[in-house]
């Protein structure tokens, strides 16, 4: 059985990659910080899983970025979809 506050762990190299894309694609500077979390929706109409990426800037603006998929479905054409 499942219970509500086991995770599945996702291989960290997946994320790093993830964050180095990030990085590159929206050339962000060594001062920002990203943090990326799969949340799971169990609602009508939202996506059964979503990897959200934030970036933080030493300045405290953030900023936020959804893919549609978990974080090891993500692929380079997703990342070159952002906006």
């Amino acid at each position: 059985m499942i219970g509500m506050f086991d995770k599945k762990s996702t291989n960290p190299k997946i994320i790093r990659e993830l964050k180095m894309e990030i990085i590159k694609k929206f050339k962000l500077p060594e001062t920002t910080t990203l943090s990326v979390a799969e949340l799971r929706c169990h609602e009508p109409g939202c996506p059964p899983i979503e990897t959200v990426v934030t970036a933080r800037s030493s300045d405290g603006v953030s900023r936020d970025w959804r893919i549609s998929k978990s974080a090891i479905e993500i692929n380079k054409i997703d990342i070159e979809k952002l906006v």
